[in-house]
């Protein structure tokens, strides 16, 4: 129960499961089943901004070796950073099986 003084007032609410999301939340295995998915989709969406950019400087770069060793090394860390994101997600889904409830 939360009360809140206001002047001359006392009000009390008391806080409903079904009213409040945040008090659905009973433990962390929840908070990450939540924010997963989320952190999957930006990974996601850098990946592909990355990957773009790199293949428009190799479009716009065509006959300057610098710029095409630099767009061909950023599509190769986007990979990489892509691979290092799925691979966390497997080791986060591996954990909440083998471990327990």
């Amino acid at each position: 129960m939360i009360i809140t003084y206001n002047f001359f007032m006392v009000q009390a609410f008391s806080i409903n499961p079904t009213s409040f999301p945040a008090a659905k939340i009973g433990n962390v295995g929840q908070i990450v089943n939540l924010a997963l998915p989320l952190a999957m989709t930006g990974a996601g969406l850098i990946f592909l901004f990355v990957t773009l950019n790199a293949a428009f400087n190799i479009l716009k770069n065509g006959d300057n070796p610098d710029a095409l060793k630099k767009a061909y090394a950023s599509i190769m860390y986007a990979v990489i950073g892509l691979f290092i994101v799925i691979a966390s997600y497997l080791v986060i889904q591996l954990l909440g099986v083998i471990l327990p409830k």
